[in-house]
Parts: C-alpha cells; structure tokens; sequence
C-alpha cells in the first residue's frame, strides 16, 4: 500500500541520492586538470649533467604515473613537471626559487637541489612559502633548522661518514686480512663535503685506530690537482678519501692520480655523491683508470630493481641508473603518493600527509630501506648508505649485502 510516507520517504532518498551524485560530479569537476610537481636542479654549469639525471628519472615518474591513470584521488589529474635551473652558485639557485615560488603558486612539491649549499639557500624561499621540499642532499645542517616544509631523504653527510667507515673497514679487512692503518683527505669546501668528513675528522678515524697522513681542501672549480695529489704520491696512505662535487674536479683528481701511478687500484680510492658514478667520468677517464674507485652514495640502481633500471635505460639511452636519477624518480613518486593520501593538490595538505607517512611499498621500493616515514625534523628515518664500486667499466653496488650486485674488491699492497 502506497502512502504519504512512502512516497515522501522516496522522494528523499531520490533527492539524496541526486545531490550525492551531484557533489561527485561537482567534487570530480573541481578537481584540477593537473597537478604540478618541480624539479630544481643544476642545470647549466659544472653540476649540469647531475641535473640532467635528476630530470630524466623525474620525467620517467611523470610518465609512469600519468600511464597508470595520474592522480586517482583527483579524478585521474595529470602530472606536469616544472623545471628550474639553479645554475652554478647558492645567489642563482635561490633567485630560481625565488622565480618558482612567483610563478607557480599551485605547485604541490618540489625535489632537488642536488648540491647542498644550493639546497640550503632553495629552501629557505620553500619553507616560507610552505612548499614541502624533498631532497637527497646530504648535509646535516638541511634537516637541523627547524623547518616543517623540508624532507631529507638520502641518509646525511654525518650519517653517512659513520656508517661508511667501519663498512669500509669491514670490506678491507675481508678482501685483505687486516684493516687499513693509515688514510689521507682531499675534498672540496662545499657543504656535502664538509659534512661527510667532519665526524671522521672529529675522532672516528682516531677511535678506528686509523692515522691521518694529510688532510687538504681545495675550493671547486679545480685548476690544478697536481699539489694535491702529490701528498698522496710522497705520504702514501693505505686508502685515500677523495672528496670532490663535480665531474671536473673528479676527472683532474683522478688523472693527476694515474699520472703518479697511484690508479688502476693501486691505492684505494673512496669518494662521496652520485659524480663518482656518471657515465661522464667513465668517457673522460677510462675503465682502467676508473678500476676499483668506490663512491659512497644515499641511493644506487640496485638489486631488486631490475625493472625500473631497464625501462630508464630505454627510456633515456643511459648506461645504468645514477643516485639522481632513481632518488628524481622516487621523489616525484613520493610527492604523488602524498597528494593521494591528502585527496587534494593543496600544499599544506601533502606536507602533512609527508610527515605521517609511513610505507613499504610503492615509492618506499626505490630507497635503500624500503620504508619511508619521517622524524620531526623531516629526515627519512630509516635511510641507508650505499657504497658502489667501479668494476670493469661499470659502477655497481657492493654494499650493503641487501643491495650488492657484485663482491667488493680492495686492492692488496
């Protein structure tokens, strides 16, 4: 029996349901056409091609997550990645914020700078702006000044310089029988170089029983490794930390080390960053002189992540997958997946989804621990080193065991 009731009760529940498809639709239609993402990175000076790399792996995220449908959150919102240069000093990089904070105010996220000092300066405009920055800088002092609006996700300078020691170490010992007694430093001023050497400056060579034959600094561009590399010919050290920021410096460094018939694995070689692994390096030098230096990353193309290694390599012509490329990828990986979890482009929004994150799949699958989530100070808690070697022409990973494609070589005097 139909009644008043019934009848109104249905009216109801078709206008319910009217104005429930109404507000979809209308939420779908407010939903933005894209969703904007930049890279800021050298792109023009001596750090270009780290900011090539960079832009390539964030360009392959783009494209896979757009195939894949975009930002389902969003109603299927396309990513667009916006590039700006950050040049060839801190002054340049902070006006290319400065510029990009100005002309994209919908910018969701933002991933770069590579060079810490460029870091430093681009994100004091991003935390003004409250831009949630991601970045595989390494210096300590990025994610100790008590900014909200800045994530670290490569383990620190710091952290990398005490856990790499007693690897290093233990990578000797294994391949020699004994542990190194004796070392000599030369690096440049910038800040990821300083920040890697200062706690093994500070006492953990001393409390690893390790003497220091010469430390030398030298402020980049180099004109001249000659002096330099000369302290290691006269001193001889079992190991030598050569830690340099660019592909230049790198390549004098190294030639001035095979011209003293130091190379070829004659002396062991440990560098810091992503520059000691470019295929550039391995153009201008040689396989042989390249032979056994190692380099001590925040992330590599590593075991487990075959697919992604091969499809980049098609994608770009790239003889294997940097620290800067596959870092690019996960970042932009990562900034998305925040904007999923807040369900909305807002920048705010994604920084608070950021800080309570907390995955093992998906984005967390392209950084060393396999997890990501953050302390209060924005640094990716569980983040590890790498430690990668050349070995016949190729940069692979030795260290850890979990990412290791190869057995580490130490060369026996």
């Amino acid at each position: 029996m139909t009644t008043r009731r019934t009848v109104l009760n249905g009216i109801l529940a078709a206008s319910g349901a009217a104005l429930l498809s109404s507000t979809s639709r209308m939420a779908f239609a407010q939903a933005p056409a894209e969703v904007k993402v930049a890279l800021i990175a050298p792109l023009s000076g001596p750090w270009a091609r780290q900011g090539e790399l960079m832009k390539k792996g964030a360009e392959l995220a783009v494209a896979d997550i757009n195939a894949a449908g975009g930002v389902k959150a969003l109603g299927g919102a396309k990513v667009t990645l916006v590039l700006f240069d950050a040049g060839d000093s801190t002054e340049k990089a902070k006006n290319a914020a400065q510029r990009m904070v100005a002309q994209e105010p919908d910018l969701v996220g933002v991933t770069g700078a590579w060079l810490s000092s460029f870091t430093l300066a681009v994100s004091e405009v991003t935390e003004r702006a409250e831009l949630p920055m991601l970045t595989l800088s390494y210096a300590d002092s990025i994610t100790s000044r008590g900014y909200k609006y800045i994530f670290q996700m490569s383990p620190t300078g710091g952290r990398q310089a005490q856990d790499a020691l007693p690897a290093l170490m233990d990578v000797a010992e294994k391949a020699t029988g004994k542990r190194p007694a004796t070392t000599g430093i030369i690096a440049d001023n910038t800040a990821a170089s300083v920040s890697f050497a200062k706690p093994m400056r500070d006492g953990a060579f001393e409390k690893s029983g390790i003497k220091v034959l010469f430390d030398e600094t030298f402020t980049p561009p180099l004109a001249d490794a000659t002096a330099l590399i000369q302290q290691a010919r006269s001193k001889r050290p079992e190991f030598l930390l050569m830690l340099g920021t660019s592909v230049p410096d790198d390549k004098l460094l190294l030639e001035k080390v095979n011209e003293f018939n130091l190379g070829k694995g004659r002396m062991p070689i440990i560098g810091s960053g992503a520059h000691m692994g470019t295929p550039e390096l391995l153009k201008n030098i040689g396989p042989d002189l390249l032979e056994g230096v190692m380099t001590v990353v925040g992330n590599w193309g590593a075991k487990g992540q075959d697919g992604i290694i091969d499809r980049f390599k098609k994608a770009t012509g790239e003889p294997w997958m940097t620290q800067d490329s596959i870092c690019a990828y996960g970042d932009v990986m990562t900034i998305i997946r925040a904007v999923e979890e807040a369900k909305k482009a807002d920048r705010k929004a994604v920084a608070e989804a950021l800080r309570k994150m907390d995955v093992t799949d998906g984005p967390a699958l392209f950084y060393p621990g396999n997890r990501i989530r953050f302390d209060e100070t924005g640094k990716r808690i569980d983040a590890k080193l790498i430690i990668v070697q050349w070995q016949k022409g190729v940069p692979v990973p030795i260290y850890p065991p979990a990412s290791a494609t190869a057995d580490p070589i130490w060369p026996k005097r």
